[in-house]
């Protein structure tokens, strides 16, 4: 069961150098929050954010994100659905030292393979308890599905594990933080995605929202949307572009900014 917490996600600083591949390559990839208390409302959910700001900054893009309650046989449907329709699936949460931990199980149910305690997770939970306090509750901590590549855990030492593409990793914010940062070296990327936003002064959605939809069309690469915020009793509106090809974003933003620059003077007459 994942333990997060309201932390508030954080820009990243993970870096890559850029290629000819990388400027054509599209990488996928999904996230799998595990936890009937994000699902009951009790802890709120901060880490697919997290992840979604990270690997969009190294050229990931996340397509999906899904929340399952912990129950053994929704866990391994989900699985083997994200698994196979994206490059990665990253879970968050349900690999603690309780009955309701369970994805570790899971993921061996949904790979086919066997899941037993491993010699060098034990090893790793040696480093911060005692061997004395080495309880079956903790024990289970070490319980990897075979063939998994272990996902180090700086902070607790109870590591994740890594099979095929997908990433178990932690439901504390910290933690999991943590794995990411180390896991994502070895992820294969694609050209980072960039953004800008432009302001629209006050402007109603209404009043622009046909011709913005047209341009939206005109400039297919570029995801072009309109956020509006209530604030002070007032509806302000932002317009976000985002894509990855710099060219295409900056002549997608030149025409949307003539576009509010005539609304504004329409309204203003």
């Amino acid at each position: 069961m994942s333990e997060t917490s309201q932390e508030t996600a954080q820009k990243t600083k993970p870096s890559t150098t850029s290629s000819t591949a990388q400027e054509t390559k599209q990488v996928t990839a999904s996230v799998l929050v595990i936890g009937d208390e994000i699902l009951s409302g009790r802890t709120r959910d901060t880490n697919s954010g997290y992840i979604a700001n990270y690997l969009t900054q190294i050229g990931v893009t996340l397509r999906e994100i899904r929340v399952v309650a912990d129950d053994e046989d929704e866990i391994v449907a989900a699985i083997n659905a994200l698994r196979e329709k994206y490059d990665y699936l990253f879970t968050t949460g349900g690999i603690g030292p309780t009955h309701d931990d369970i994805t570790a199980d899971a993921v061996a149910k949904a790979f086919g393979v066997e899941i037993s305690e491993d010699p060098r997770a034990i090893k790793l939970l040696l480093e911060r308890i005692k061997p004395q306090d080495l309880n079956a509750a903790r024990r289970r901590m070490a319980r990897i599905p075979a063939g998994a590549e272990l996902v180090d855990n700086p902070i607790s030492k109870a590591p994740g594990f890594w099979i095929g593409n997908v990433i178990v990793m932690a439901g504390v914010p910290a933690i999991m933080q943590a794995m990411l940062d180390g896991v994502a070296p070895r992820l294969s990327r694609g050209a980072p995605m960039i953004s800008t936003m432009l302001d629209t002064h006050g402007l109603p959605e209404g009043a622009y929202g046909e011709a913005l939809g047209a341009l939206a069309k005109k400039h297919a690469s570029v995801a072009i949307g309109s956020y509006p915020r209530l604030q002070d009793g007032r509806f302000l509106n932002q317009i976000v572009l985002r894509c990855k090809d710099p060219a295409a974003l900056a002549a997608a933003e030149s025409e949307v900014a003539t576009l509010l620059e005539e609304t504004a003077q329409r309204h203003s007459l």
